[in-house]
């Protein structure tokens, strides 16, 4: 697996003319590599994939970077960058904006004086949005857990419990099923506070005749998962089961017709154009959905803004929603993988609006 990394890379690479690139992102060392420590830097050339790690790791890196020299860098890691860079003659070397500081730069700029500094934008990140068959078995399994942790969570509401208590139940039931934690804080919102895209948790008490909405996800070998599900304590109201029905019509048609071949942009106007024909268009704020993966937000997205087409083997959710202030919101959320022909929902929990009396 790592091999081919490489060599995917390195094509990236050769079409910018990169000479070398530095890997510092975590997230991307882990995906390059298999390295799972916590310090470690990347050092990809034409002939050379390095790993750059201090003393700690000695043991480990070498048995998880297969494919990878690995190397004991100087105290001054840019030290070492430097050697190995002169060792081979290259004199042009790519960076991973989007994770140096202006102040790293700096240092960069200093120690490696008359080195080419140039500056890449996401290349590894283009690797990891078309997800291997591997890698979508593992994210099934991380769906799984999710779905196994909504039907234990639904059995746990009612009036008179915390949002905070929901919450915990949460992180602790993933946790006891095998996942290094939940993929992001748990959102548990309920009442009025449904109508926030993002609340978390807090003190509320759970009340009656009131949306609760959960969106949650499970931290799971790597990978995340990332579900929503907006249920009713208490007796629905008619403006309860209006905007359920026009949220779960809009996820429908927008599951329906998401394929290869059309933008983030095309996908998220499908279910816009829904939750608009139906007068709540100016209630729907946010973004379609969005990649998914070993971060819980990755390219691409589903949005007004998504240029990327899509591809089979991205892994991306559908999510729309609708939020009305002072009375409350309703978001319905899969992860769903693109196939050759369409899509193939992950995540299964019943999207029946579900009533807790």
């Amino acid at each position: 697996m790592q091999s081919k990394r490489i060599s995917q890379l390195r094509t990236l690479m050769e079409r910018q003319g990169l000479e070398a690139l530095l890997i510092t992102n975590a997230t991307n060392r882990l995906y390059m590599t298999g390295f799972t420590g916590s310090a470690g830097y990347v050092l990809l050339t034409g002939q050379r994939a390095v790993l750059l790690t201090d003393f700690r790791y000695m043991t480990q890196a070498p048995q998880q970077a297969q494919g990878y020299e690995v190397i004991e860098h100087a105290p001054s890691p840019l030290e070492t960058v430097r050697s190995l860079l002169q060792s081979e003659g290259l004199s042009r070397l790519g960076f991973e904006q989007q994770d140096v500081s202006y102040g790293a730069y700096l240092a960069y700029s200093q120690v490696l004086s008359g080195i080419e500094l140039v500056a890449t934008d996401k290349l590894v990140e283009t690797l990891r949005m078309v997800k291997d068959d591997t890698e979508i078995a593992v994210m099934q399994e991380a769906a799984d857990l999710a779905d196994r942790t909504f039907h234990h969570i639904v059995g746990l509401l009612k009036p008179g419990v915390s949002e905070r208590d929901i919450a915990l139940e949460i992180e602790l039931f993933v946790r006891r099923n095998g996942a290094a934690s939940t993929s992001f804080e748990t959102i548990v919102a309920s009442g009025e506070r449904s109508a926030l895209p993002h609340g978390k948790a807090s003190d509320r008490i759970i009340g009656t005749d009131e949306f609760v909405k959960l969106d949650f996800g499970a931290y799971y070998k790597g990978y995340c998962s990332d579900i929503t599900r907006t249920v009713v304590v208490g007796k629905p109201s008619d403006k309860h089961q209006e905007i359920y029905g026009i949220v779960l019509e809009a996820q429908l048609e927008a599951l329906s017709r998401i394929r290869p071949g059309m933008t983030g942009r095309e996908a998220d106007a499908v279910a816009r154009d829904v939750i608009k024909r139906h007068g709540y268009g100016d209630y729907f704020g946010h973004g379609l959905g969005h990649g998914l993966g070993m971060e819980v937000h990755e390219a691409p997205r589903l949005s007004t803004q998504g240029d990327i087409v899509l591809e089979p083997g991205m892994v991306v959710t559908v999510e729309p929603g609708i939020y009305l202030p002072g009375f409350g919101g309703v978001r319905i959320e899969d992860d769903i993988v693109i196939t050759d022909t369409g899509n193939r929902r992950l995540t299964q929990s019943s999207k029946d609006l579900i009533v807790i009396p």
